[in-house]
């Protein structure tokens, strides 16, 4: 075991924090049954206590244990897509304390898909929570230094994993007896996930009580400077005729902008695009123009689809 690792494990069995590499974000972890722990993620993020948390497990038996029921359905998916960015809302076990949960009777678990992560839950020998390693409602982070832009050291020790393979947060799954309700999509869409399961899976709609999965409250992956969404080329001019702009571009285009605009341009490919977004999105915040203007996607597929409603929830309320 390295030193920094080492280090890390002490951190957590001490309380503290320490921010874990995954393929889909950087995660701020802590020990999921320290109550305590778990509060000072949710303090130091400013991250409300009515937003759950995710448990991250090293492998599908120590997510297992996280819950008082696994139906079928839940280990045809776990054997489909972990390790890897899929997250699975089950009944809670009596363990799990509901300051993880935001007191409802569901946990969120997965199995993430980065030997360092793996690796870190291993040495600790259990259960993680891990939410975005950034102040709540920010651009999620995707390198270890997005994390040091946001925490110091004396609050949150980073291990580097290098950038994040995935880069957008995992699809989340309320996992019914006949039925499958997405929470929050990522790049596992809905026709792969019924493929596996041989049921009907769902767009989930709001409902009153406890959240069962983050993502679905308030702010989020919104940068400083207020962000636009164009959808065609006549949006973008009138966009730029307002002020100072920073542009995302159409995917897979340059875009050749004056002073005082500036602009980044956007993979083509899906799972590029979505690797680079959130990058690009806190590249563009550092530029501090009047505003961040995105080109739209429009490809079709899960993982465009996830682009979108994370694109969305960036421009959403300015």
């Amino acid at each position: 075991m390295s030193d920094r690792l080492s280090a890390a494990v002490e951190r957590l069995r001490a309380g503290g924090l320490v921010a874990m590499p995954t393929e889909t974000v950087y995660g701020l972890a802590a020990l999921a049954r320290v109550a305590d722990a778990v509060a000072r993620v949710f303090t130091l993020k400013g991250r409300p206590n009515s937003n759950p948390l995710i448990v991250h497990a090293s492998t599908p038996e120590m997510a297992r244990g996280c819950c008082s029921a696994w139906p079928g359905a839940a280990d045809r998916l776990a054997r489909a897509f972990w390790p890897g960015p899929l997250t699975l809302v089950l009944p809670k076990a009596a363990w799990v304390p509901d300051i993880v949960t935001a007191g409802g009777p569901t946990v969120a678990v997965r199995v993430p898909r980065h030997p360092l992560a793996i690796a870190l839950i291993e040495a600790v020998g259990e259960p993680l929570v891990a939410p975005s390693a950034n102040r709540s409602g920010y651009v999620s982070p995707t390198t270890a230094d997005h994390v040091r832009d946001a925490f110091g050291e004396a609050d949150v020790l980073v291990l580097d994993g290098g950038p994040c393979e995935v880069g957008l947060e995992s699809t989340v799954v309320a996992v019914g007896d006949d039925v499958l309700h997405v929470l929050r999509p990522g790049v596992i869409g809905q026709e792969e996930l019924s493929r596996v399961v041989g049921m009907p899976v769902l767009l989930a709609t709001e409902s009153a009580g406890p959240v069962a999965s983050p993502g679905r409250i308030g702010p989020h992956y919104q940068p400083r400077t207020r962000v636009v969404l164009v959808r065609t080329d006549a949006e973008l001019r009138d966009a730029l005729a307002t002020g100072p702009t920073a542009v995302l571009t159409w995917p897979g285009e340059a875009l050749e902008v004056r002073s005082p605009h500036r602009s980044r341009a956007m993979p083509g490919q899906a799972e590029a695009y979505a690797r680079a977004l959130y990058a690009a999105l806190r590249e563009a915040d550092a530029w501090r123009a009047g505003q961040i203007v995105v080109c739209v996607p429009v490809g079709h597929g899960a993982v465009w689809d996830a682009v979108r409603e994370r694109l969305a929830r960036a421009a959403a309320g300015r």
